[in-house]
C-alpha cells in the first residue's frame, strides 16, 4: 500500500494541474472574439463564454480579415508567391552624347541612386575628341530604368548607335550548388565525427585528408555559388560615350599634310636614285659598248667606201690615159702605116 498511495497522489497532482490548464485555456479562447471585435465589455453584460450572443456584423468584424488580392496572385491565400528564378543579365550600349564629361556625370548620379556602382571605367582620346567606357552594376529589378536613363541622360544623348541584352537563366545551377554544398558538409560533419572517434594516428591522417579536400570543394563551391547569386542580383551592362563626327572632321580626318609631303618626297627621292642608278649603268656598262660598236661601225663604213672607189680603177684597158672616156663614142680603127707616120 506504501508503493500505491505515492502513485496515486502523483495521477491526482497531475489531473488537478491539467485541469487548471484547460480551464486557462478556455477562458483566453472564449475571451479572444471579444477583443478582436470590439463588441464585447465587462459592463455590457454579455458573458464572457457565450460568443453566441454577438450580432451578424460583430461577428464578421470579429473574424479574421481575409488578405487582399488584387491580382489573383495569391492562391492559397497563405501569401504572394516568390519567384525564385535567377537570370543573369548583361547587355552593351553604344551612345552618342553632347559632351562625353558632362554625359558621365549624370549617367554615374543616375546609377547610384537606382543602388547600383561602377564596376570598371576606360577613358581615351580618338580624333582629339574624348571616348569612354564604363560598366556598371545595376541591381536586376531596375534594368529598365537603367537603360531609360542611359538612352536620355537629360538631353545629353543625341542618337543610340546599338543596344544589345542578353538574359541566362542560372537557377539550375543555383540550386545544384546548394545542394552539392549541403552534402558536402554532411560529409564534412561525418569525418569530423569518424576523426574523433579515431585511434590510430594512419585513420587520422586519412580521414584529416579527406576533411581537407571535403573543406576545398565547399569553398570552391560556396564561391561559385557566391558569384552566381551576386550575377543575378546585380546585371552588368556596358555603356560606351563618344561625340557624334561632325561631316568636316570625316572629310579631314584622312588628309594629312605632313604625310603628303613625306609621301611627294619619298617619289621625289625614289625617281632621283632610279635616274642615278641608270646614269651609273650608263657609263659603266652601256656607254663603253656604244663607243667599241661605233668604232666597229665607223671602220667598216671606211672600208666599204674605200673598197668602191679603189674597184673601178683596177678594171680594164679602157681605163688607160688618153682612152676614151667610159660610155664615149668607139676609137675609128686605122691601118699600120697611118698609125707609123
Amino acid at each position: 500500500m506504501r508503493t500505491i498511495r505515492p502513485s496515486l497522489a502523483a495521477t491526482a497532482g497531475t489531473f488537478l494541474l491539467l485541469s487548471i490548464l484547460l480551464g486557462a485555456c478556455a477562458s483566453s479562447g472564449a475571451s479572444a472574439p471579444r477583443d478582436i471585435g470590439g463588441t464585447g465589455s465587462e459592463g455590457n453584460g454579455s458573458a464572457v463564454g457565450e460568443p453566441d450572443n454577438l450580432t451578424g456584423a460583430a461577428a464578421a468584424s470579429a473574424a479574421p480579415a481575409a488578405p487582399t488580392d488584387p491580382g489573383g496572385e495569391l492562391g492559397d491565400g497563405v501569401g504572394a508567391p516568390v519567384d525564385d528564378t535567377k537570370i543573369v543579365r548583361t547587355g552593351t550600349i553604344d551612345l552618342q552624347v553632347r559632351d562625353v564629361p558632362t554625359a558621365l556625370q549624370t549617367a554615374r548620379d543616375g546609377i547610384r541612386a537606382m543602388g547600383g556602382y561602377i564596376g570598371a571605367s576606360q577613358t581615351s582620346n580618338q580624333n582629339e575628341q574624348p571616348v569612354a567606357t564604363v560598366t556598371y552594376r545595376i541591381p536586376v529589378d531596375r534594368w529598365e530604368d537603367a537603360l531609360d536613363l542611359l538612352r536620355g541622360l537629360n538631353g545629353e544623348t543625341t542618337k543610340v548607335v546599338s543596344e544589345q541584352t542578353d538574359a541566362v537563366e542560372v537557377t539550375g545551377a543555383v540550386v545544384d550548388l546548394q545542394a552539392r554544398i549541403a552534402n558536402l558538409k554532411a560529409s564534412e560533419t561525418a569525418l569530423q565525427e569518424i576523426a574523433a572517434k579515431a585511434v590510430r594516428v594512419s585513420d587520422v591522417l586519412e580521414v584529416q585528408a579527406q576533411l581537407t579536400a571535403v573543406r576545398g570543394d565547399i569553398e570552391s563551391m560556396t564561391a561559385q555559388l557566391k558569384d552566381l547569386e551576386d550575377r543575378a542580383a546585380f546585371a552588368t551592362l556596358t555603356a560606351s560615350f563618344g561625340v557624334p563626327v561632325v561631316a568636316v572632321q570625316v572629310a579631314t580626318q584622312d588628309w594629312d599634310p605632313k604625310a603628303v609631303v613625306d609621301d611627294a618626297t619619298a617619289s621625289l627621292v625614289d625617281l632621283v636614285q632610279a635616274l642615278t642608278t641608270a646614269g651609273i649603268w650608263f657609263a659603266i656598262v652601256w656607254l663603253p659598248i656604244l663607243l667599241v660598236l661605233g668604232a666597229v661601225s665607223f671602220v667598216a663604213y671606211r672600208v666599204l667606201r674605200r673598197s668602191r672607189i679603189v674597184g673601178p680603177r683596177g678594171g680594164g684597158g679602157d681605163s688607160t690615159p688618153g682612152g676614151p672616156a667610159p660610155g664615149g663614142p668607139a676609137p675609128t680603127p686605122v691601118d699600120g702605116a697611118a698609125a707609123a707616120s
